[in-house]
């Protein structure tokens, strides 16, 4: 009996077609059915990446509507914030179609991880720059004040993701 309770298990947790995961199949509703992941919607991970997105967006737009947005400082903060902004929504996209479970060769909270592991050092630097030469400009001091609160933000998920991570981990060994 409990080796069929395994067997059920694995297939559930990797997605195979099985048989006993047809059996299980009908019995799972609310969050988990349907094609949006709903509880992650509204999970602290999903509106910490929402929150993100908004930030950097307006960081952006910031920077862009300043006068010397030319120049290759800023151009550096603008490649920065949008290259965050658009792997931030790939992530979010991922967990909440869970395509996370068709693209099982992916190390998904690892690749997040790192992520947001180089481009929080990216954005960091960047907003650093801007304000160092912001020259007292009110938008690019606005900027690069989204671009720190983004950052901030983004070692919050860092945190998260790692704590997540690790608890995963050694629950898995522990059992």
């Amino acid at each position: 009996m409990s080796r069929g309770l395994q067997v059920v298990r694995t297939d559930a947790s990797s997605g195979g077609g099985g048989a006993s995961t047809s059996s299980a199949a009908p019995s799972a509703s609310g969050p988990d059915s349907g094609l949006l992941d709903r509880g992650y919607a509204g999970s602290c991970s999903a509106l910490l990446k929402v929150a993100q997105m908004l930030l950097l967006l307006i960081g952006f737009i910031c920077i862009i509507a300043s006068p010397v947005a030319g120049h290759s400082t800023y151009t550096y903060f603008k490649i920065i914030s949008m290259f965050d902004l658009v792997m931030i929504f790939i992530f979010y996209v991922v967990y909440i179609f869970r395509i996370y479970r068709m693209l099982t060769c992916i190390n998904w909270p690892l690749a997040e991880f790192l992520h947001y592991l180089i481009g929080t050092t990216l954005l960091l630097i960047g907003s650093v720059v801007v304000v160092a030469r912001s020259s007292g400009s009110a938008s690019l001091t606005a900027g690069a004040v989204f671009g720190f609160l983004a950052s901030f933000l983004c070692l919050l998920s860092i945190w998260l993701s790692y704590k997540v991570s690790c608890v995963t981990q050694s629950t898995d060994a522990a059992v």
